[in-house]
């Protein structure tokens, strides 16, 4: 957030940030209201794959709103592209030669809201000629609102983000998350688990992958790697370490970008380390 009058990456007098954060803060109030008072609940594409009535009303709300300001703008969310990965790397390829690309996830851990488990969020990212400017996080239950800009520095309640001070592993809290795809991208998380649990301070698997990487630009978490994620899952959160000071790249170390699917992010100095046992135990996804 620009502390200038100006507001950055805007288009006349609309500021592309405070659209994003808006846009969140609306569709994560409903999303709130509507804990433990959902009707639909389907699988997509695997038993852990779930989805709501709130995944999709959110994410058309979204929509309309981003849409209302910026009609010319394109939207990849994550309730219009069909489920697997090879949906979601075909869908971003289409989407990709956008101008303007908003990313959006409406409801980051769908199966922690159906069991009322208060770890979710809302994320939402802009892209401009396929570089995230634009990123927020908005976790409803904690009312907390991560908010970034390239260039410009990443923000939670006002205060710029920091990421945290550890130097190695065994200082460490890392997380990770486990794949809806059981047979093809699980086994690999599993093996990262395997190798790095014995040698970190601990690990968390809470279930959001957005929120995992807001608390590492938080300082809250010292690195997350993920594999089988997509692009709305990681725009919004890769900006806001970056920004915060952090690292993200894929499993392998190469930068970020909107075609990763194998993460790993962290605040920086464990990252070299953290990469290299992913590696050690193929547990890269490649």
């Amino acid at each position: 957030m620009s502390t200038s009058n100006t507001p950055a990456f805007a288009v006349g007098s609309k500021s592309f940030t405070a659209v994003a954060i808006n846009t969140a803060s609306k569709a994560g109030e409903w999303i709130q209201s509507k804990v433990g008072d959902f009707t639909s609940l389907h699988t997509k594409y695997s038993a852990q794959d779930l989805v709501t009535e709130v995944d999709k009303g959110a994410e058309k709300m979204i929509r309309n709103l981003i849409l209302t300001h910026f009609p010319t703008h394109s939207i990849l969310g994550e309730e219009g592209v069909e489920p697997g990965p090879e949906a979601s790397q075909r869908a971003l390829e289409e989407a990709s030669s956008a101008e303007y690309l908003w990313i959006v996830d409406p409801l980051d851990g769908t199966t922690n809201f159906v069991h009322g488990f208060p770890f979710f969020s809302v994320s939402i990212a802009l892209a401009y000629k396929g570089e995230v400017i634009v990123g927020v996080v908005y976790n409803p239950i904690h009312n907390e609102l991560y908010v970034a800009e390239k260039g410009k520095g990443a923000y939670l309640k006002g205060r710029k983000m920091e990421v945290s001070p550890e130097k190695t592993l065994s200082e460490s809290l890392i997380a990770t998350g486990f794949p809806a795809d059981r047979h093809g991208t699980l086994p690999a998380n599993l093996r990262g688990v395997q190798a790095l649990s014995p040698k970190v301070r601990n690990m968390r698997v809470a279930g959001s992958a957005a929120l995992h990487m807001a608390y590492v630009a938080a300082g809250r978490l010292s690195g997350f790697y993920e594999i089988g994620l997509n692009s709305w899952d990681m725009a919004a959160g890769a900006l806001l370490i970056e920004e915060s000071g952090g690292r993200v790249t894929d499993t392998l170390g190469n930068p970020y970008h909107l075609g990763v699917r194998h993460v790993v992010a962290s605040n920086g100095h464990i990252h070299d380390e953290l990469q290299k046992e992913l590696a050690d135990v193929s547990a890269t996804g490649y």
